[in-house]
């Protein structure tokens, strides 16, 4: 594993290269910018690594890196962009949004505190939150009360926070997964009712789709497993069978469109379901794993729910000692004394009511098809 701090050379400190060779380390002419979540999602196996090694590098230099990216934040806006050049630490990308380029950045941050404690992961987090909700989110106040629009979550320009376009992609659908964490139940069921009606309406999730055109502006679906982890986080938040319900067609469609032969086929175009020769790796550790958890209620990995936390790439950390307790005098570690608010269970109805399930289905392009 130490080769991976080659990562860490001849760049800004505190940024990481995209990529390493393990043998010859970075390459002359290696491509200097990184994505946000490229480089500032390396805290949870960084610091497991310290934690079970006795060696703080890793923690440390993962550590550097949320530090430096936190303190490139737009002056005026307070947000992040999502592609930045590591020798310069000029934004190369503005976009400012929950999905590609950013998505696990914020998730790390509230896992990192989950399991490690660390006072200062939180405070990050929540300040990255209150922004995400003053200055991405559009549509009414409530998900599930008041009149208004369809609440949803857009791209904006991190300098001025003005909408820079009008797609959402489909890595968006895990932030769902990330409020559930947070405790946030009624936000996470909005976003994750938008990426349910794309399904419902293409059998898969397009790339990128333009929720002004109502059509994809990316066709392609590479079995990707957010809107599968976010469905099994909110079953296990809420019991409610709603997310059965989900999950149930995600596996239908899957069946159906995408297997082939020798395993599941990348879907080229969920349109015409022409496929691809190709089956990402994610399929089998992400998408697939959470729906079988979602239906295999009794699961170790479900009874023991409360001792675990999944990385981004869908493995399974455990909250224990071996890795809770630093190995260096680190500031700012929690009371222990940190909760979130109950949520009212109520199995009998879907967690939307009708008239709000139904508006989000015509954000889709489609009508909500089916009772109960």
């Amino acid at each position: 594993m130490y080769k991976t701090l080659h990562l860490y050379t001849l760049h800004i400190p505190g940024i990481p290269f995209p990529r390493v060779n393990l043998q010859s380390g970075v390459k002359e002419g290696t491509i200097n910018e990184n994505c946000v979540a490229g480089a500032g999602s390396l805290l949870l196996e960084f610091t497991v690594l310290s934690r079970l090694l006795g060696d703080g590098t890793y923690e440390s230099l993962a550590r550097k890196t949320n530090r430096k990216l936190w303190s490139l934040r737009n002056k005026v806006t307070g947000l992040l962009g999502n592609v930045i050049n590591i020798q310069t630490g000029e934004w190369k990308g503005v976009i400012s949004g929950l999905g590609a380029g950013l998505d696990s950045f914020y998730e790390y941050l509230l896992k990192a505190f989950v399991l490690f404690g660390v006072e200062t992961d939180l405070k990050m987090f929540q300040e990255a939150y209150t922004l995400i909700i003053s200055q991405l989110r559009r549509g009414r106040d409530r998900c599930v009360l008041g009149e208004g629009e369809t609440p949803m979550y857009v791209n904006v320009d991190m300098r001025d926070g003005s909408l820079l376009n009008t797609w959402i992609d489909a890595l968006q659908a895990s932030f769902a997964a990330v409020q559930v964490l947070n405790g946030d139940i009624d936000e996470a069921v909005c976003i994750h009712a938008i990426y349910y009606s794309l399904w419902k309406r293409y059998d898969a999730l397009p790339e990128r789709y333009n929720w002004h055109l109502k059509v994809p502006d990316v066709y392609f679906y590479p079995l990707r497993p957010e809107l599968a982890e976010s469905t099994y986080m909110l079953y296990r938040a809420t019991q409610n069978p709603f997310y059965l319900r989900v999950g149930f067609d995600i596996l239908q469609s899957l069946n159906t469109f995408a297997r082939v032969k020798c395993g599941y086929a990348t879907v080229h175009n969920v349109v015409d379901k022409s496929l691809e020769d190709r089956m990402e790796s994610f399929f089998l550790s992400e998408t697939v794993k959470y729906l079988y958890l979602l239906f295999d209620v009794n699961n170790a990995v479900n009874r023991n729910e409360e001792r675990i936390m999944f990385t981004t790439e869908g493995h399974i950390i455990p909250i224990d000692k071996r890795i809770r307790d630093p190995i260096y005098d680190a500031p700012q570690y929690f009371s222990r004394n940190h909760s979130c608010t109950a949520f009212k269970l109520d199995r009998h109805r879907p967690p939307l009511d009708q008239s709000r399930l139904a508006q989000i289905f015509r954000l889709a392009g489609i009508s909500l098809g089916f009772s109960g």
